[in-house]
């Protein structure tokens, strides 16, 4: 697909750093399937799918989508701290977000949307969210966002007449498959010698996956609370 020839969504991370220096990405995303449209080659062999393949993994692809989305990242970071100190910008169509943070905090934001954009079965779960996506969200707000895609799915679902999970029984499963992929990237980096800011970043996504399946009673509970005016009988 050409960018230039076709309506695209785009979104622009830009990373300032105390030393003037600063890093640009515009990650390009197809408005139908909002897989992120992956950079040109050539491609390192880690993003080779016979490269550490995750456990999981049913995809069958010469390179992995999940590394080939990320790669450009990956390099664009390598020898860099993930205490590194930044300014991180992101523009997008309808609002742009900035936030002075470690370059760990931000790369958790920039990767954690170019993962869950691609044709991965598992990560593709959390695909309905880069259409909105959020950078810098809080766990709580993390949980809102996902409990509420998942239930919408249930709707959709149900009115078509297949069985719901309105208990939301499944997502802790979904969570379960996203941390194997999480591990099987993080391995992947590892072997390909990759410097400590992506695999921060990675282990920052994962801890954050541990912890969804875990806090989303006690998030629920808090979000009732707010919608008691629904609720009134």
């Amino acid at each position: 697909m050409d960018p230039k020839k076709s309506n695209v969504i785009s979104i622009f991370y830009i990373f300032k750093f105390l030393d003037g220096s600063s890093r640009h990405f515009d990650i390009l995303l197809d408005p139908k399937t909002m897989d992120c449209i992956p950079p040109e080659g050539p491609y390192p062999d880690w993003t080779l799918s016979s490269f550490h393949k995750c456990a999981i993994c049913t995809y069958e692809s010469e390179h992995c989508p999940v590394a080939l989305n990320i790669s450009r990242v990956v390099e664009g970071f390598e020898g860099l701290s993930p205490s590194d100190s930044t300014h991180v910008q992101i523009i997008s169509k309808n609002r742009d977000y900035s936030k002075s943070t470690t370059l760990q905090e931000g790369l958790t934001a920039l990767m954690g949307l170019c993962m869950a954009a691609s044709p991965c079965p598992v990560l593709g779960k959390l695909k309905p969210l880069v259409r909105y996506h959020l950078p810098f969200a809080s766990l709580n707000e993390n949980v809102f966002r996902v409990s509420s895609m998942y239930l919408l799915v249930q709707f959709f679902l149900a009115r078509r007449g297949a069985e719901a999970d309105w208990k939301m029984k499944g997502l802790a499963k979904i969570y379960e498959d996203i941390q194997k992929v999480n591990a099987g990237m993080s391995e992947r980096l590892r072997l390909a010698a990759s410097k400590d800011a992506s695999l921060s970043a990675i282990a920052n996504l994962d801890h954050t996956a541990s912890l969804v399946p875990f806090v989303v009673n006690e998030t629920l509970d808090e979000i009732e609370a707010s919608l008691s005016s629904y609720l009134e009988e």
